[in-house]
């Protein structure tokens, strides 16, 4: 009964069936081993982040260039600050109230190439203004910090995406940097936790696309929707299975609808039925045309005197108009 298994049609359904199922379970892992890796990166930057201002401090040329994996450690360079140009970054939001970043940059030939170092030194509530900022250290310093990666036009506030006056700048990058110094920045910033007063140390965030996001909860829908798609596979697999089988078991037992009798009858043979039937039919009309007594019938032969006789009337038979 089970024979249509071995059809080039079922072979075709079967070998589908053994590949897509391995492969959506095999994609659906993949996207789940990401969202548990994104959790897992979540709560390591929460712990960092709770033990940033007591965490031992690393040579920050050893973390460079930064990686998920450096992003959010410690790290401490020695340098001395420009006091030339002076930054604030508006528009940032601390424990839910709206101020500004101080940011300096820290002259250092700890890093390749000499690239200074920006260095957010604190927060400050309120609109920016440089005359509440304290001033930098003077001479060498070593600054502590935790290690965050540049920011982009997406971290910027909505007042600080226009044009900005003098002094300020949207968000923290090499690339927004490069019109301000004269000099090469490095493409990470360190966030002090040990600030001078006013300022308020300003909390590490997570990387762009590494903690628990809309793309981490977009990675647990695509678990969820290739899981389904291999159920899918296996559900339709069965009805056509199912199906298959119930079309074999009524052909055993010679239960096929007329509409599969008619189908599987060769292409020619409604054609030949139908001319029999004219023929037939014709054969009838013909057959109604006829005496009763038949072609074959002696009474309706002609001798030969009476068709003599039957001339010779005709030839007496006056001509003329009806």
């Amino acid at each position: 009964m089970y024979r249509f298994l071995l059809t080039p049609r079922w072979w075709g359904i079967n070998i589908f069936a053994v590949l897509a199922i391995p492969v959506c379970l095999l994609m659906g892992s993949w996207q789940l081993s990401r969202f548990d890796d994104r959790v897992d990166r979540h709560h390591q930057q929460q712990e960092q982040s709770q033990s940033a201002a007591h965490a031992k401090a690393e040579p920050l040329a050893s973390l460079l260039p930064i990686t998920e994996e450096t992003a959010g450690r410690t790290a401490k360079v020695t340098g001395r600050f420009d006091t030339a140009h002076p930054l604030l970054i508006p528009d940032r939001t601390v424990k839910d109230k709206q101020g500004f970043y101080v940011l300096s940059l820290l002259r250092t030939d700890e890093t390749k190439g000499h690239q200074a170092v920006p260095v957010v030194r604190g927060w400050l509530p309120g609109d920016p203004d440089p005359a509440r900022v304290p001033a930098p250290p003077k001479g060498e310093v070593t600054v502590r910090g935790v290690l965050q990666a540049s920011e982009s036009h997406n971290d910027a506030g909505p007042e600080a995406s226009g044009a900005l006056p003098e002094g300020q700048l949207g968000f923290v990058s090499a690339a927004a940097l490069v019109n301000v110094v004269p000099y090469e920045v490095t493409n990470a910033w360190l966030t002090e936790q040990h600030t001078e007063p006013p300022l308020k140390p300003v909390p590490p965030v997570a990387p762009e696309g590494t903690g628990l996001d809309l793309k981490a909860f977009q990675n647990l829908g695509y678990t969820a929707q290739w899981f389904v798609f291999a159920g899918f596979v296996v559900f339709m697999w069965f009805r056509f299975f199912r199906r298959e089988a119930e079309m074999a078991k009524d052909a055993a037992l010679g239960l096929l609808p007329e509409e599969n009798t008619t189908t599987d009858a060769p292409a020619g043979s409604s054609t030949q039925a139908q001319e029999a039937q004219e023929d037939q039919a014709a054969q009838g009309s013909a057959g109604s045309r006829e005496a009763p007594g038949g072609a074959g019938d002696p009474a309706d032969e002609v001798t030969p005197a009476e068709a003599a006789e039957g001339a010779a009337t005709r030839s007496r038979s006056p001509v003329g108009p009806a």
